[in-house]
């Protein structure tokens, strides 16, 4: 058992020394530079109430349940009217016509066009096939005829 407390006091001495080893990273981090001091110094000599009763906080969308916090709720800002010029003029009034009787029809033959593409697309390819049979043959006979014409010279 006097292992036991010894090792109980050993861990409650090193706690202690570890708080004591917090407070004065902690004190040493809220202590000001030297100018931050001098600044420090000058706003407490105008102001004698000390930095914690003195809150200063503005409250813009929290209603605090607090009444000493109340003082610091802030008035919600006022928008400035805004009146659109384009708006407050009334654009000319032309005749009131119904819409449905403008609307252009389209051509009285865009169904039939649409049905017969297809047909009319190997149509031209056909045309296109039997117009190079045709020139080609065209072609046969002229260099039948220049061949018979060069055999009559010689």
């Amino acid at each position: 058992m006097a292992a036991e407390e010894d090792s109980i006091e050993q861990a409650v001495a090193a706690r202690q020394e570890r708080l004591r080893a917090l407070k004065a990273a902690q004190e040493l981090l809220n202590t000001p530079d030297e100018d931050s001091a001098q600044v420090h110094d000058n706003t407490n000599e105008s102001n004698p109430i000390s930095d914690e009763t003195n809150t200063n906080m503005k409250f813009r969308n929290y209603v605090p349940h607090d009444k000493q916090l109340q003082e610091g709720k802030l008035v919600p800002p006022v928008l400035p009217k805004f009146e659109d010029p384009v708006a407050g003029v009334p654009p000319p009034s032309e005749k009131k016509e119904d819409p449905f009787v403008n609307i252009a029809p389209k051509k009285p033959n865009w169904e039939l066009r649409r049905d017969v593409q297809k047909r009319l697309d190997k149509l031209e390819k056909r045309t296109q096939k039997a117009m190079l049979k045709l020139m080609a043959e065209e072609q046969e006979k002229q260099k039948q005829l220049d061949g018979d014409g060069r055999n009559g010279e010689d």
